[in-house]
């Protein structure tokens, strides 16, 4: 006979499980764009200016932080530890920031809003449902 991993015996819902999923999915994410951040700085990105000797100055400082809070971030989203959200929302509004605030400096990239966007929703959805839950069992 075949038992199902996660039961309600378990005391976790299957809703759990695809929000574990969801965080670990936006750690991968996170590991691989602190990882495009590193290249940038050890100069492996193709470009004039991306060795960091090269970078403006404005760049210099978001590629540096952005490429320590991001495998940070991949590390507590991974471990599900509580600050991990919090470590991708900082790095989600500085390229927020970044991209649409300051397009003249850093230039554009609309997907990378967009998908800071989307996981924002998703996440909030996930919590939402999640309280929700909890206060229907709380009755």
């Amino acid at each position: 006979m075949i038992r199902p991993l996660y039961s309600a015996a378990s005391g976790i819902s299957s809703s759990d499980v695809f929000f574990e999923m969801f965080l670990r999915s936006v750690a991968a994410l996170c590991a691989g764009l602190g990882l495009l951040y590193w290249v940038r700085l050890v100069g492996f990105y193709d470009g004039l200016t991306w060795r960091f000797d090269l970078m403006p100055v404005h760049w210099q400082i978001a590629a540096v932080c952005l490429a320590v809070l991001y495998p940070f971030a991949a590390s507590g989203l991974w471990m599900l530890a509580s600050w991990g959200p919090v470590i991708w929302f900082v790095c989600a509004v500085a390229e927020t920031v970044m991209y649409a605030g300051f397009p003249q400096m850093f230039g554009s990239r609309d997907l990378v809003l967009i998908v800071h966007a989307l996981t924002a929703i998703i996440y909030i959805g996930f919590r939402l449902q999640r309280a929700v839950r909890r206060r229907r069992e709380e009755k």
